[in-house]
């Protein structure tokens, strides 16, 4: 399911909602508003580490190109 970030004309509330359909009704939480626009959203990735560096994934050792 499709999480959206909204921010709302009326209190500028910023808020998110999932969405199960496009077409569904968006209301503001904190003042029931329709009046809503949507805000251009990140893709997330979480992949546990910082650093992720492995022996592995210097495949050519330092300094050597081959």
């Amino acid at each position: 399911m499709p999480i959206f970030e909204y921010v709302c004309d009326d209190c500028e509330k910023q808020f998110e909602a999932i969405l199960l359909r496009e077409d569904q009704e968006v209301r503001c939480p904190e003042c029931s508003s329709r009046s809503v626009e949507k805000q251009l959203s990140t893709f997330a990735v979480s992949s546990g580490s910082a650093n992720t560096a492995s022996p592995s994934s210097a495949a050519c050792g330092p300094g050597r190109f081959t």
